[in-house]
């Protein structure tokens, strides 16, 4: 199962995800389009989308997506990870905290985890660096 997400860097927030058996083009330009249909109000005029090296974010469908709702591609030379980092870190949580403590054996039960777990990360998971879950920081501010 292939997990494609948004993480908003303000709040460290998943402002969008969404989960298919193929890594393909369309899982990411799926997870922009939900993105952007969620936090279009809030979207500030410079929105930067980081991510790795894959095919799917070098593909031309990729970046006449970004270009159509204003987005600035950013992606680290090879060997350097930095822009992805924060996309990395979410999925190590992910793998530590859900996935590696319950197993799921089919498709549906790991999308209902992650479902559940994004909703408990989003909305009650503690983050150290501020001492609240990613939407009370968003919703407060």
């Amino acid at each position: 199962l292939y997990l494609s997400m948004i993480r908003d860097l303000y709040d460290n927030s998943i402002v969008a995800y969404k989960t298919g058996t193929e890594q393909t083009v369309n899982l990411v330009l799926d997870t922009i389009r939900l993105a952007m249909k969620q936090e279009k109000k809030r979207a500030a005029a410079e929105l930067q989308l980081h991510s790795d090296q894959g095919a799917q974010y070098a593909s031309q469908a990729y970046f006449e997506l970004t270009q159509t709702y204003g987005i600035t591609p950013s992606m680290s030379r090879r060997g350097n990870p930095y822009d992805n980092a924060m996309a990395e870190n979410f999925f190590s949580i992910l793998k530590t905290e859900c996935i590696y403590r319950h197993k799921p054996a089919t498709f549906s039960q790991a999308n209902e985890m992650i479902d559940r777990y994004i909703y408990f990360y989003n909305h009650e998971r503690i983050q150290l660096k501020t001492g609240e879950a990613p939407l009370t920081r968003r919703l407060s501010a």
